[in-house]
């Protein structure tokens, strides 16, 4: 099935419901599907078609809906980027995609105008820009005067999104998510919660160019035909505001965001509670984040687990015990190992690297065969988590075999920002680290050793990353050494031994 057939079944079924509210605009679902048609049968008009690739670079918005289920509508592929990227970020993403077209808000147009003009390879045909201040119904330029569109019969297999994430070896690459990855996962989602009432409010204060945001708040909502009330960034007095005037709500976070609502909800309690459950991912929840979540806001957190090459596949159960602490079980038609590294099942409560399987996990990463045979076997997705599991089954992370570091619900991965470090000449050698933070999770850090005769400081260093790589990444903690750090016998950069040594760093 195509992945779009969700909003035309809700606005055929909720015609008049809101679909989306944001920043003063309200679009129904009919509204929104005849947009999509419109902007389909205009992107076709200007020669897009079916499995051309389309980066799509936006904030939250109306607009960022209707582009993501036009591009689905015409079976075209979207490339969802981060619109913080910088120049640098989006090279890679450029050559190794080769899009045929780009559509991004306007204010951020000039780092990707950079970045294509130091792209050797087929040329952008088509590149559209999008102001936030234009009502949904106004882009003449997009869209055309037919409000049908016949969507394109999608295979199961056919790739609709690209995520760009990263492994140890600090180089991007594309997870590709079919329809079927994510029809089937918004369904199983929506359906294993038991029914909701219609009337239900989403807080939509994820970014909807990540896949947490694409699957738990936009395609769930859109076939369970819910309203999102949606944010550009998370602010969270707004969240409050609207948690104590709806009749019943559903919360989307990360443990930041959790953290900073029961910072904010203790020096001034909500008048009316109205969440009926909440989803924490993208991080692991410190238990007593939960416990005082849930004792201000009256409601029950549900922590759960996904990644960019398995959205969301384990979480703690509906009308079951749900375990503090845990990720919980295995969605419904997904499956769970934790193996060692022989392959292995391990006993029960020993560690190993969790295994996923089921109908979310990606077809692949684009132009990497051979790394898509060593992350898929048999089926199995091999995460790189290291977890246990409970004699209920229930599973526990344990820590990240990669040296990602989630800072605020977002990955950094350390291998990159070492890459753009090493460009400055006074650095000699860098270690990139997380360190605990007690808002974000975890702070990005970084150990340096300079030139003997280096002049540069800590501010200019962070400068010089700061202007190369999205504003969550560049090193808050900079550290530097005069002691080479220490290695293998290869002359590898020991990470652990680093990160124990300066563990203390704040």
């Amino acid at each position: 099935m195509n992945l779009a057939q969700y909003l035309e079944d809700s606005a055929r079924n909720h015609s008049n419901r809101t679909a989306v509210r944001f920043e003063g605009q309200e679009v129904t679902f009919q509204e929104l599907d005849i947009a999509c048609n419109r902007m389909a049968g205009g992107l076709s008009n200007l020669g897009l078609g079916p499995g051309d690739l389309c980066v799509v670079m936006m904030p939250n918005s109306i607009h960022s809906i209707t582009v993501y289920y036009a591009l689905a509508k015409m079976g075209a592929i979207i490339v969802s980027v981060n619109f913080l990227y910088r120049m640098h970020e989006l090279e890679h993403i450029l050559t190794d995609s080769k899009p045929k077209a780009f559509i991004g808000s306007e204010p951020y147009l000039e780092e990707i105008r950079k970045a294509l003009n130091k792209v050797k390879g087929p040329s952008i045909r088509l590149a559209l820009g999008v102001r936030q201040d234009q009502d949904f119904k106004d882009l003449e330029d997009v869209y055309s005067d037919n409000k049908e569109f016949s969507t394109y019969p999608t295979d199961d297999n056919d790739t609709l999104n690209i995520i760009y994430t990263s492994g140890t070896t600090g180089v991007p690459k594309g997870v590709m998510l079919t329809h079927k990855n994510l029809a089937r996962t918004a369904k199983i989602l929506a359906e294993m919660r038991g029914s909701i009432d219609p009337k239900t409010v989403v807080i939509g204060a994820l970014p909807l160019y990540h896949v947490y945001g694409i699957t738990s708040v936009m395609n769930v909502s859109m076939y369970l035909g819910l309203t999102i009330e949606l944010f550009p960034l998370f602010e969270p007095e707004k969240v409050i505001q609207v948690i104590e005037e709806e009749e019943q709500t559903i919360f989307f976070g990360v443990p930041t965001m959790l953290n900073r609502l029961i910072r904010l909800a203790s020096e001034s309690p909500p008048k009316r509670a109205s969440l009926r459950f909440c989803i924490s991912g993208g991080a692991s929840l410190p238990v007593e984040f939960l416990h005082r979540f849930e004792t201000l806001f009256k409601t029950k957190i549900h922590e759960g687990y996904g990644l960019s090459e398995a959205p969301v596949c384990v979480e703690n159960p509906y009308g079951k015990v749900t375990k503090p602490g845990s990720i919980g079980l295995p969605i419904p038609e997904f499956s769970a190992r934790i193996v060692d590294n022989d392959e292995n099942d391990v006993p029960q409560g020993e560690v190993g690297e969790l295994l996923i399987k089921g109908p979310g996990v990606m077809k692949g990463y684009l132009n990497r065969p051979e790394e898509t045979r060593e992350t898929i076997k048999d089926g199995w997705l091999y995460t790189g988590d290291i977890a246990r599991m409970d004699e209920d089954h229930y599973i526990y992370i344990v820590d990240r075999k990669k040296e990602l570091v989630i800072r605020g619900g977002y990955n950094v991965y350390p291998r990159e920002i070492e890459e753009v470090l090493y460009q400055i000449p006074d650095i000699v050698e860098a270690a990139v680290f997380g360190i605990p933070h007690e808002d974000l999770g975890e702070e990005v850090a970084a150990v340096l050793v300079l030139k003997e005769a280096a002049q540069i400081g800590t501010r200019a260093i962070q400068d010089y990353v700061k202007e190369r790589v999205a504003p969550y990444k560049y090193p808050r903690i900079i550290k530097i050494v005069k002691e080479p750090l220490p290695k293998t016998g290869s002359g590898k950069i020991l990470k652990k031994e680093v990160k124990e040594q300066y563990s203390s760093l704040k």
